[in-house]
């Protein structure tokens, strides 16, 4: 992987951003096993809501992205977007683990 200073064109640039987009979609990936794993320690729909754990998430990833230089908002958008979809989907995996 080159740094982004070490590029001498634009194919090589677009070819990194792939790349790490490639590993970024992996480690999502990866993180939603985690999520469907958190289902089995759930005791209700609000437990898999977490509206607290959410709260406190959606600030400490704001600080991350301001420690990276990236405007908070714009990661707090990606967050809240993912993680809602993700709450959705553990909320459906742990309504099947009920039924069973």
């Amino acid at each position: 992987m080159k740094l982004p200073a070490e590029c001498e064109n634009m194919v090589e640039i677009r070819t990194e951003i792939d790349a790490l987009d490639r590993e970024i979609i992996r480690l999502i990936g990866q993180r939603f096993g985690y999520v469907k794993a958190a289902s089995k320690f759930k005791t209700s729909e609000t437990s898999v809501k977490a509206p607290e754990r959410f709260k406190a998430m959606l600030v400490e990833r704001r600080t991350w992205a301001e420690e990276e230089g990236i405007h908070p908002d714009a990661i707090e958008k990606m967050y809240t977007d993912l993680v809602n979809y993700f709450i959705q989907e553990e909320m459906n995996h742990w309504k099947n683990q009920q039924t069973t």
